[in-house]
């Protein structure tokens, strides 16, 4: 059974949260401050965060940072959730390696849906397990690693996926919404800027390699022949 790690200092929305999620079938921790949730994240046995990113102690942004400069937790799916108006914070959140977002007010049906399909590309391993070389990029599918000339670059779970879905459909584009659908699990309206963002983070990653996504204005990506 999967824990997940609730991080919301108003209780009236973790309790809710936590409800939802117990009957989706889910184990639920929570923590009202960034300072416990970072004791709870040291403990492990952690399968996803829930991350408010308005905490009274600690910017949600730096709890992000803090959970992938950790070797450990560099793998750990985070779902960002912020306020209507709070789109950069949204843009800050993905760009430094959370999984996926939700906007307040949001149902509690589309977080569990959030919750299984980020748990689902996270830890599936299904439709791989070849070895993809394109000159100096190599993604082991198996061993979840991509080497750039011989050298480990380090990905989040979401961004592994989505360089290999590119990857393996090279020479073909991919509209954000067949992206949304393969690597996310989902598709909902308004949520392409997601496939932006992460795609920025991950060409930002593959250094030499960056050029290699291309992409086609007004359509989506390309990984380059």
């Amino acid at each position: 059974m999967s824990r997940i790690l609730i991080v919301e200092d108003e209780r009236d929305i973790a309790d809710l949260e936590a409800f939802h999620l117990q009957r989706a079938g889910f184990q639920t921790l929570l923590a009202e401050t960034g300072q416990e949730a970072l004791k709870h994240l040291e403990g492990g046995d952690i399968d996803l965060i829930i991350l408010d990113l308005m905490l009274p102690d600690m910017d949600g942004l730096e709890i992000i940072k803090r959970v992938r400069l950790r070797e450990r937790l560099q793998r750990l799916p985070i779902i960002v959730v912020t306020a209507k108006g709070e789109e950069m914070d949204r843009i800050l959140g993905l760009e430094l390696g959370a999984d996926d977002y939700v906007v307040k007010p949001f149902s509690p049906r589309e977080l569990v849906l959030r919750v299984k399909a980020v748990l689902k590309r996270t830890g599936s391993r299904e439709e791989t397990g070849g070895i993809i070389r394109i000159d100096g990029l190599t993604i082991d599918e198996e061993r979840f690693q991509v080497l750039i000339n011989g050298t480990p670059v380090k990905l989040t779970a979401t961004e592994f996926r989505l360089l290999s879905t590119l990857a393996r459909a090279r020479g073909r584009v991919m509209t954000r919404e067949v992206l949304l659908d393969k690597v996310w699990g989902y598709h909902f309206e308004g949520y392409a800027r997601t496939v932006d963002t992460h795609i920025r983070r991950l060409r930002k990653k593959l250094g030499p390699m960056a050029d290699y996504i291309e992409t086609v204005w007004g359509v989506g990506y390309r990984f380059r022949e």
